[in-house]
């Protein structure tokens, strides 16, 4: 067992780990943030991506020992004074979605991704989003999403 302190939406948290729990689990099972998604456990399909530090990662990679000290960043947090966040509107906006089980790992790759190019080509966000798979929108309306937040000068805060 570790005891690990970190922020997640700005709420320090500390809690006993065992070594080998995942930071999703930690994220999903202990702080009961269950936006972030479970898919695949192999950073195959960015479902879990969250933001550590500032910087987009698969959390079901890393380890809660290995976030201990970070401050992390989940879908429920994005959403500010009950506004969403300016991704978030552009996937309502442009009917990004349609099951929604990759919808939160997808906004944090976007958000990450403008973050690092705030005005992004049509091949930066191909190349931004090859991480994160979508079974049912073919990422026509995603890549439309993303350009609309990137318009509207959404550069990931």
């Amino acid at each position: 067992m570790a005891r690990i302190k970190l922020t997640v939406n700005g709420v320090r948290h500390s809690r006993d780990v065992e070594d080998r729990t995942l930071l999703v689990d930690l994220i999903r099972d202990e702080l009961g943030l269950t936006g972030t998604h479970i898919g695949c456990d192999t950073t195959q399909c960015g479902c879990c991506t969250v933001h550590m530090n500032g910087r987009a990662v698969k959390s079901c990679t890393i380890l809660a020992a290995q976030a201990n000290g970070a401050d992390i960043l989940t879908i429920e947090g994005l959403a500010k004074d009950g506004e969403l966040h300016p991704v978030q509107q552009a996937f309502t906006d442009c009917h990004a979605l349609q099951c929604g089980f990759c919808t939160p790992g997808m906004i944090m790759a976007v958000v990450g991704l403008l973050k690092d190019n705030p005005r992004p080509s049509d091949e930066d966000i191909y190349h931004g989003l090859e991480g994160n798979l979508c079974r049912c929108t073919g990422y026509i309306n995603i890549v439309k999403a993303v350009k609309q937040a990137a318009a509207q000068g959404a550069d990931g805060h």
